[in-house]
């Protein structure tokens, strides 16, 4: 039978499930994977203090009881404590969506005593999930692409794209193009099947130009399909496999319809999430690592309910305090006639980036700004294989090209392209609490 995905209603779920019953994290998989985090992300944890919340938590690992219900409620109100210093923290966020499910599934009540409980020895692991067969409904890889989990008769589908670059700039899936500043951690894509976010660091000190140093990609469970997997990538380390060594979704007969392939070595990986319509490509040019995807609209505006944070780059846009004029620096950097960072004048820079990119769109226009404020030339082929990147997966060529008009919005072609329809009912809360396989 078909896999059937809803298109327009989203029923209310848990912030931090995964679709599918193995979704479910078990209590000590919960401490395995804030380890993961805390390894990720160790100097935001430190800052916002959410590692002495955890530590309350961390050795009590029994899946149902009065006392680790004790524990539960004890992490619920150290969490809650700290939500000023924490607001932005990837953990907090895991941590504030991951709580209320959790209760729930041990029947854990929020009025009980919350003195901290005593220690105990941990539990073995749970052993691994059977591996389904193709006899099993939904299993086989027909019901693993998302082509044949449309309805019947369901109109083509609408493919959207989104690429990051640079230093760094945003092509957003409404075809609005940005400058930022975004330096730390900031997630670009978060909907029920991946999330996707970013670090930035600093190009050259004192400048507000960053640009990508680390990428994680975390596809969540789905179904009979894929097993929950996650993609990292650091300057200098840009694996062919997820981080647990496989190339695909896992063990499942429909593993196949999520791989990992290595085009270029160290340079260039693709990742391709058919179950989802889905493809990513991760590049590293020169020191820094550029973003692309080509995602069906359904799946870019699939959320669950409770999402209620403007900080899903690629669907809203950068915040508008993080964004960076380019028409104004281009008009200053026009009238000076002085050398930047490694002797680039206005001029040279245009004619460097010129030699990749002829045409003096938006991506021309961000190649020029990134070598007057990085002095790196690097940055002109992160431009040039950016728009590479547009015209494999952007479904309409007549919008490859946007171009920056006096008042400094994007134009499509010849005439300007109205804002995105996307309205802001999807918001993202990271939820990286969940199962990593390996």
């Amino acid at each position: 039978p078909h896999v059937t995905r809803e298109r327009s209603k989203v029923r209310p779920r848990a912030g931090w499930m995964v679709m599918g019953e193995r979704g479910r994290p078990s209590a000590l998989e919960v401490c395995r994977v804030l380890a993961v985090l805390f390894s990720l992300f160790p100097t935001v944890s430190l800052q916002c203090k959410i590692l002495k919340c955890n530590s309350d938590l961390w050795a009590f690992n029994s899946k149902s009881g009065p006392d680790f219900c004790i524990g539960l409620r004890a992490y619920d109100n150290c969490v809650r404590r700290t939500a000023r210093t924490c607001r932005g923290d990837l953990t907090y966020h895991s941590a504030q969506h991951g709580i209320g499910d959790l209760m729930n599934q041990h029947n854990c009540s929020k009025e009980e005593p919350t003195s901290q409980p005593r220690a105990r020895t941990p539990l073995p692991p749970p052993p691994p999930p059977p591996v389904l067969t193709s006899q099993e409904p939904g299993s086989g890889p027909e019901g693993c692409r998302y082509e044949h989990s449309l309805p019947r008769n369901a109109p083509p589908s609408n493919y959207t794209h989104c690429g990051f670059f640079g230093v760094p700039h945003l092509r957003t899936f409404g075809d609005d193009f940005q400058t930022c500043k975004v330096e730390g951690a900031w997630p670009l894509i978060h909907n029920k099947y991946l999330s996707v976010q970013v670090t930035n660091s600093p190009v050259v000190p004192g400048s507000l130009a960053t640009a990508t140093t680390k990428l994680t990609i975390i596809f969540k469970n789905f179904q009979q399909c894929v097993d929950q997997k996650m993609y990292h990538a650091e300057t200098d380390q840009l694996p062919s496999a997820f981080a647990d060594g496989s190339k695909n979704g896992g063990d499942r007969h429909g593993a196949n319809a999520l791989q990992v392939v290595e085009k270029v070595l160290g340079q260039h990986v693709e990742i391709h999430a058919r179950y989802i319509g889905t493809t990513i490509v991760v590049r590293q040019v020169g020191r820094y690592l550029t973003f692309a995807v080509r995602m069906p609209e359904d799946v870019v505006n699939s959320v669950e309910e409770g999402d209620n944070q403007d900080l899903y780059l690629c669907l809203h846009g950068c915040p508008t305090n993080q964004r960076i004029d380019l028409e104004s620096f281009r008009a200053r950097a026009g009238s000076r006639s002085s050398a930047g960072p490694r002797g680039f004048t206005y001029q040279s820079a245009k004619a460097k980036c010129k030699e990749r990119l002829p045409v003096e769109d938006v991506y021309f226009q961000s190649c020029v700004f990134d070598l007057l404020s990085s002095g790196d030339i690097n940055f002109t082929m992160a431009a040039y294989y950016a728009f590479e990147d547009v015209k494999m997966l952007h479904s309409n060529r007549n919008r490859y090209h946007l171009f920056k008009g006096n008042a400094g919005s994007a134009l499509s072609g010849a005439s300007q392209r109205s804002k995105t329809a996307f309205i802001t009912l999807y918001n993202a809360t990271l939820q990286f609490f969940c199962q990593l396989h390996g």
